[in-house]
């Protein structure tokens, strides 16, 4: 019997043990020391290391190109020319950004156009050489800008404002008096809006570097002939009779309209000038 319930006694202690042990090492778990941290505090980690990759994914830069191009063509029809190189744009994922249309020439029949495309930056070369296709060129040129460093430039800066705000957060949500938390609100709506300026440069620049652009100005050749002007051989035997006489009373009108405004003349200066002939050819006579 002593052995029995001696061994019972010994039982129960293990039990007990082991039941302390398991109930510190949860402690240590919860408290952070020697073991795995809590859920909250990891998720929260994860979420700062993926902020950080993705900011580091901004910083690098490749290559940016900003292309840009202009081609002057003369066509026999601005109308249909523009269509077509509409046409070729859409069909290479561009689109028409703005335009403008104009008439020149004495009569107003030379039509001028010029249109602005955007057009995918891998696309533009393309673009640019069946631009040139549509009529005679006559001037046609394209450039090419690197802003890599611009973008990196504006990443780096963009990381630093970003890295100062979250600061700014953490001072704001520790601030104890009025005072304090007046100046960090000043301080971070001014880093906040130099942010959204940043940003917003950044996407323009991203913008021009995912499409070019393309100006391409058309004028239309002008015509020998007017369309409502036929030549002279081409005119009926009775209407080049009615234009002669026209033309013949014109000649008449004009030639009395010129004695009209000769006449004052005349008789101011030509009645003395004769009077003084006549007197002088009957003196030499005598």
């Amino acid at each position: 019997m002593e052995i029995r319930t001696k061994s019972v006694v010994i039982l129960a202690l293990l039990v007990m043990l082991a039941g302390c042990g398991g109930i510190a090492s949860q402690d240590s778990a919860l408290s952070g020391g020697g073991g795995e941290p809590p859920a909250g505090a990891a998720d929260s980690r994860e979420n700062a290391k993926a902020e950080q990759s993705a900011e580091s994914d901004d910083i690098s830069v490749e290559s940016a190109i900003v292309r840009a191009g202009d081609v002057h063509t003369r066509v026999s029809n601005t109308t249909q020319s523009r269509e077509r190189i509409t046409s070729i744009v859409r069909a290479h994922g561009g689109t028409v950004s703005a335009s403008s249309e104009s008439f020149a020439g004495r009569d107003g029949q030379q039509h001028r156009s010029e249109i602005v495309y955007r057009v995918p930056a891998e696309n533009f070369t393309t673009v640019f050489e069946e631009t040139k296709a549509v009529g005679n060129v006559s001037h046609a040129r394209s450039n090419s800008t690197d802003v890599s460093d611009q973008l990196t430039d504006l990443n780096a800066r963009l990381k630093n404002l970003r890295s100062q705000r979250d600061r700014l957060r953490g001072l704001y949500s520790n601030a104890s008096d009025t005072e304090a938390v007046l100046s960090v609100s000043e301080k971070l709506s001014a880093v906040q809006s130099e942010i959204e300026r940043l940003e917003a440069k950044q996407a323009a620049l991203k913008d021009r570097v995912a499409y070019s652009t393309l100006t391409v100005e058309l004028t239309e050749r002008p015509s020998t002939t007017s369309p409502d002007q036929t030549a002279w051989y081409e005119t009926g035997i009775v209407a080049a009779f009615l234009e002669s006489v026209d033309g013949v009373a014109t000649v008449f009108r004009a030639l009395v309209v010129g004695l009209a405004y000769l006449a004052p003349y005349l008789l101011v200066f030509g009645v003395p000038l004769l009077v003084i002939g006549v007197s002088l050819r009957r003196y030499r006579t005598n």
